[in-house]
C-alpha cells in the first residue's frame, strides 16, 4: 500500500465527520458511532436503484433497535437467522408479513416458533431441512438458496456453506410442492463486499434456467428471486457506485426475465450501514521487536475479538484514520488480548505516522457493519464492544 494518509472527505463529509468527531472526543475508547442520517440515505439509494424490488434488511449485519426502528418507519421488511433476531425485530413492532427466516440451518423447534409467530417464509437448501419445515410450518414458502460462483472475487465469500447446486435446488422444489409447501422462488449470495458485477449476471442467468425448466417439466411456476446482499461497502478498495451496480444488475434482470420481472428481494446488510460507521480505538503501544527491526507494531485497545473479526485473513481492511500528521511509516497493526490471532494487519501494509503514540486514537471507518454483532462477550474480560447511535 502507498503510506499516503486516507482521505476522510472520501467517506464522510466534513461536517458529519466533526459532528462525530465532536461526540466521540466525549466517549472512552473502544466504542463505534454510527450515524443514523447517512442509513436513511442509503435507504432511500438503495430504493431509487431498484424500484421494483423488496427490501429485506439482514438484522445480522446490526441488530441494534435504533436501526431496526429506522429501517422499520421507512417500510423495510427484514432477514431473520435466529428466533433471538425475531423477538427483537418483532418487539419492536414489526409484523410477520415482513419476515422472512433467511437461515438455512435451523432446529425444528425454532421453525415452528416462527410458524407460530405467524412468519410463512422460509429458506432451505436441503432436503431434511426442507422436511422440518414441511412437519412444523406447514403449507409456508420456500425458497431454495442455490450455490454461485462469486467466491474468488467478493472480499467475504459465502459460498461453501450455503446454497445447493442446481439439479438439487429442483429437486428440493418438486419435493416442496409434494410435501405440501409453496415452492416459491430461487435465492443466490454473490458473496459480501462483491465487487464484481458480472456475478450477478452469472448468477441470475442460471435462475433463469431454474425458472424455464420447472415451469416447463413439472408444471411448476416460481414467483420470486432473492438476490441476497453483496453490494459493497466504502473501505480501502474503491468499489463501483450503487448507481452502476443498479443500472447493471437490473439490466442483466430484464434480458434474462424481460419487462414481467418476478418478485425481487434484496437483502442489504453491509452496504446500507457500513459506510455510517466509525469505531474509535486508542493507541496501547507502539514498540518494535528488535533494536534494527524496520516495521513498529502498533497495539490498540480494539481487536479481532471486540468487533474487527473481518479483518481475519484481512479480508475487509477498514481505512483508518488519526489526527497526527508527518512522515508514515509502515506498521503491524494488532489487538490488546492474550491471544496470537489478535492481529488486524500484517501482511497488507498500514502506513500510520511515525509520531504515532500511546494514547493517540485511531477511527476506524466504514465500521457500521458486523462490528457490535461479532464482538465477543467477555475474551479475557473485556467488555463487548459500545455503540452509539447519533
Amino acid at each position: 500500500m502507498s503510506l499516503q494518509p486516507i482521505k476522510v472527505e472520501d467517506y464522510f463529509t466534513p461536517e458529519t465527520f466533526q459532528r462525530m468527531k465532536a461526540f466521540a472526543d466525549q466517549q472512552e475508547t473502544p466504542f463505534v458511532m454510527i450515524d443514523l442520517n447517512t442509513i436513511s440515505r442509503a435507504y432511500d439509494d438503495l430504493i431509487a436503484g431498484f424500484p421494483f424490488a423488496n427490501v429485506f434488511y439482514a438484522v445480522k449485519a446490526n441488530p441494534a433497535v435504533e436501526l431496526i426502528d429506522l429501517l422499520r418507519d421507512k417500510g423495510s421488511n427484514f432477514d431473520i437467522a435466529s428466533i433471538y433476531e425475531l423477538d427483537k425485530v418483532m418487539s419492536r413492532g414489526v409484523g410477520p408479513e415482513r419476515i422472512s427466516y433467511g437461515n438455512t440451518i435451523k432446529k425444528s423447534k425454532d421453525i415452528r416458533y416462527f410458524y407460530d409467530k405467524g412468519v410463512r417464509l422460509f429458506a432451505t437448501d436441503s432436503e431434511s431441512d426442507l422436511r422440518n419445515i414441511a412437519k412444523a410450518a406447514p403449507g409456508s414458502r420456500i425458497y431454495v438458496r442455490i450455490l454461485t460462483e462469486g467466491a474468488t472475487t467478493a472480499d467475504w465469500p459465502l459460498s461453501r456453506k450455503f446454497g445447493c447446486q442446481t439439479d438439487m435446488a429442483m429437486d428440493l422444489l418438486i419435493l416442496a410442492r409434494d410435501l405440501g409447501l409453496v415452492p416459491y422462488g430461487i435465492s443466490f449470495h454473490v458473496g459480501s463486499q462483491q465487487r464484481d458485477i458480472g456475478a450477478w449476471d452469472a448468477a441470475i442467468a442460471k435462475v433463469k434456467v431454474i425458472f424455464e425448466r420447472l415451469k416447463e417439466e413439472d408444471g411448476i411456476t416460481l414467483k420470486m428471486i432473492n438476490m441476497g446482499g453483496g453490494f459493497p461497502a466504502n473501505y480501502i478498495a474503491k468499489t463501483n457506485d450503487l448507481e452502476t451496480y443498479s443500472r447493471e444488475i437490473t439490466r442483466f434482470l430484464k434480458e434474462d426475465f424481460g419487462d414481467e420481472l418476478p418478485e425481487i428481494i434484496l437483502e442489504p446488510g453491509r452496504s446500507l450501514i457500513a459506510n455510517a460507521g466509525i469505531l474509535v480505538s486508542e493507541v496501547v503501544l507502539v514498540s518494535r521487536k528488535s533494536r534494527t527491526a524496520v516495521e513498529r507494531w502498533v497495539f490498540t485497545d480494539v481487536g479481532k475479538f471486540s468487533g474487527l473479526i473481518e479483518t481475519m485473513d484481512e479480508s475487509i481492511k477498514f481505512p483508518i484514520h488519526t489526527d497526527k500528521q508527518g512522515e508514515m511509516e509502515e506498521v503491524v497493526i494488532a489487538g490488546p488480548t492474550c491471544d496470537s490471532a489478535d492481529i488486524m494487519y500484517e501482511h497488507y501494509k498500514y502506513g500510520l505516522p511515525l509520531n504515532l503514540s500511546s494514547g493517540d486514537r485511531m477511527y476506524w471507518l466504514s465500521t457500521g457493519a458486523y462490528t457490535t454483532s461479532y464482538s465477543a462477550v467477555e475474551f479475557n474480560g473485556f467488555p463487548p464492544l459500545k455503540s452509539y447511535y447519533l
